[in-house]
């Protein structure tokens, strides 16, 4: 059995959702995708699917084998790209997505450098704070922070990103500084309407502790809500680079950092391993190397 062709079939099986039509993309026979998948599933002594007349869906087994695919076939695809890279220059269009507050700070200007260097390289950015369909929406790749649910898509993980309590020194002059994440119950905390009303997991002596906090003011919105913090109204959470310009001004302060949750991702994601371009493999370097102050 070819083993590079079995995973290739397999992960064509799986994105197609269907033996028919992977056999038509990978140009082959209805018989011969079956044979390679039995025989695929013979050699690892699982069933990598559930099959029915209908429908066709990955077990458990088949979903952490699929991962383990698109990685070898990602290596292999790198491996040959590095030997023809110097002699390729990036060019064509490519469809970027990131969330609205990131993206404006981070994301766009990143954007602006990549399309100086390689002029013949064409970029759309959206920047939208919901989690957009790569595939159905035709964006080609996306900035992500926090985990992902969709296994369909390839993720290269750029750096990560702390959740952090601030409050003005005024505020923290006035009201006291907490020293454990359950003051917050007692104080007023500015809440973001389009988030939990729970702030947290913060890490209590290696437990988890989420706590739903109260307070006079909500927006749907981070910029006013941090805003309202810098102007002594409260405590509020807040990603760290959405504050980052007032922590370094000194108009906000981080407490409890010794309760901090565990820092979330940034992903850089696509929706294909295979055959990626040119284009998106040096955007995802650019980018990899754009945000290196989120990867210590």
């Amino acid at each position: 059995m070819d083993k590079l062709k079995a995973m290739q079939a397999f992960i064509h099986i799986a994105e197609q959702g269907s033996l028919t039509s992977a056999a038509r993309v990978m140009e082959s026979s209805l018989p011969a995708m079956v044979r390679t998948l039995a025989a695929l599933e013979a050699e690892l002594g699982v069933r990598l699917f559930n099959r029915t007349t209908r429908r066709i869906s990955l077990t458990d087994e088949g979903r952490r084998h699929l991962e383990s695919c698109r990685q070898v076939l990602t290596a292999l695809d790198e491996a040959e790209a590095a030997l023809t890279a110097e002699a390729d220059e990036p060019a064509g269009h490519l469809t970027i997505t990131a969330p609205m507050l990131f993206g404006q700070m981070h994301v766009a200007p990143a954007v602006a450098r990549f399309v100086q260097r390689y002029d013949k390289m064409r970029c759309s950015v959206m920047l939208v704070d919901r989690v957009v369909n790569l595939l159905e929406e035709g964006i080609d790749v996306g900035i992500r922070i926090g985990s992902l649910q969709d296994s369909s898509l390839v993720a290269r993980q750029v750096g990560h990103i702390q959740r952090v309590v601030v409050a003005s020194p005024a505020y923290l002059k006035r009201h006291g500084i907490p020293k454990h994440p359950k003051d917050l119950l007692k104080a007023n905390c500015v809440r973001v309407t389009d988030h939990t009303p729970t702030w947290g997991p913060f890490n209590d002596q290696g437990r988890q502790l989420r706590l739903t906090v109260s307070g006079n003011l909500e927006f749907n919105q981070n910029g006013p809500a941090i805003a309202a913090c810098v102007a002594d109204a409260g405590f509020g959470m807040f990603l760290s680079y959405q504050v980052a310009p007032y922590l370094k001004s000194k108009q906000l302060r981080t407490v409890l950092a010794g309760f901090q949750p565990a820092p979330r991702p940034i992903h850089v994601i696509y929706p294909h391993a295979r055959l990626l371009p040119m284009r998106t493999r040096a955007f995802i370097e650019w980018m990899k190397n754009e945000l290196k102050e989120f990867q210590s």
